[in-house]
């Protein structure tokens, strides 16, 4: 069963239609309820909004807890602001992250040519091999929808990168964790087979 973790925040429905459609005989649950999720074989933690909403409203539901076991243990995929909690701090609202994975989220510096949010398709190079990239070449075009990136502690865990101005982290993978800047409910044929190989990810 995949818990799809709703804390209010995410874009919930998109994310659990993708999942329905690629692959309709796996059970897939929206779910703020964290005896449900602690049971799933596999977690999404997506997200939309500002950092400090997000985080709170986390707290509100009670979820902390089960979001940063489930981290721990278990084939987990972060999307969006899902990638930035897992990280220390950001500069949004100068909030504190859950600290799962070492370093900051920072805005995007202000320029003539560079629009903020990052809004649109760009292609994403992948830094480094993984099964969740199976079938997916490198340079595929993904949607973002964002005005602050991760820069992580570790360039280890950096899988897949982006230009935007400046290169910045679009994935991340770390044991049984992989997260995305972008959004793969929205990225078309590539974005639905990265969500296909979440489903067969094995650890």
């Amino acid at each position: 069963m995949i818990a799809i973790i709703d804390y209010g925040m995410g874009n919930l429905k998109s994310v659990h239609n993708a999942f329905k459609f690629i692959a309709p005989q796996t059970e897939s649950i929206v779910t703020s309820d964290p005896g449900v999720i602690s049971k799933a074989d596999r977690v999404i933690f997506p997200g939309q909004g500002a950092m400090p909403d997000c985080i709170r409203e986390l707290d509100n539901r009670g979820l902390r807890k089960v979001v940063i076991e489930s981290a721990m243990n278990k084939p987990f995929l972060g999307i969006c602001i899902g990638l930035q909690m897992l990280f220390e701090k950001s500069e949004e609202g100068d909030v504190e992250g859950l600290g799962i994975l070492e370093g900051n989220v920072n805005r995007f510096k202000s320029s003539k040519n560079l629009k903020i949010p990052h809004m649109g398709w760009n292609e994403v190079e992948q830094n480094s091999p993984h099964p969740i990239w199976s079938n997916i070449e490198s340079n595929e075009r993904f949607y973002f929808v964002h005005s602050y990136y991760v820069k992580e502690s570790d360039s280890s865990i950096k899988t897949g990168s982006v230009n935007y101005g400046n290169t910045f982290t679009a994935a991340v993978a770390y044991k049984n964790i992989f997260a995305v800047q972008f959004h793969p409910e929205k990225s078309a044929e590539s974005g639905l087979q990265l969500l296909k190989n979440f489903i067969s990810w094995t650890l």
